[in-house]
C-alpha cells in the first residue's frame, strides 16, 4: 500500500504553477504536458514537454522542469508535479494531474530520494515520497 500525505496549501500553489506554464503554452501535438518543482529554497521551477514525431526522443514535463531548476543553481528538489492538458477533441475543460512514468521516477530519484511526487491516488491528488513509486531503485554501484 502507498504510503500518500494529504496536500498543503503550498502543494496547490505547485499545481497552479504546472497550470499555468502548459496553459501558456500549449499546442496540439507538440506541448500538452506541464511540470513544476519547488525547490528547498521554496522557488518554483516550471516547464512543459517536449513531443517528437520519433516518441523515444520526446523529453518529459518533469525532466525539462529539473533541468530549468538545477540550471538555475537551485538543486535541492522538494517536491514535482506534472499535468496534463485537455486536447481540443475531449470534453474536458481544465488541466489535471497525472503520475510520472517510469522514466521520471528513476530521474526523479537520481536527483532526490526524498523528493515529493504529486500525483492521483484513488481519486484525490496526494504526494509521496518518490521511492514509494520506485521500489527495488536501480543501484550502478556507486
Amino acid at each position: 500500500m502507498l504510503r500518500v500525505i494529504d496536500l498543503e496549501e503550498r502543494d496547490h500553489e505547485l499545481i497552479r504553477a504546472a497550470e499555468q506554464v502548459i496553459e501558456k503554452n500549449y499546442i496540439y501535438g507538440k506541448h500538452h504536458i506541464g511540470a513544476a518543482v519547488r525547490t528547498k529554497s521554496g522557488r518554483i521551477h516550471a516547464g512543459v514537454h517536449l513531443e517528437a514525431n520519433v516518441g523515444r526522443i520526446a523529453v518529459c514535463g518533469e525532466a525539462i522542469a529539473l533541468g530549468k531548476s538545477i540550471s538555475e543553481g537551485d538543486h535541492d528538489i522538494e517536491t514535482i508535479v506534472a499535468v496534463a492538458h485537455p486536447h481540443p477533441h475531449e470534453d474536458i475543460e481544465k488541466c489535471w494531474v497525472v503520475a510520472p512514468c517510469g522514466m521520471c521516477r528513476e530521474l526523479i530519484s537520481d536527483y532526490g530520494k526524498d523528493t515529493m511526487v504529486i500525483l492521483p491516488y484513488h481519486g484525490k491528488n496526494v504526494k509521496c515520497n518518490v521511492m514509494e513509486l520506485l521500489p527495488e531503485k536501480y543501484n550502478s554501484g556507486d
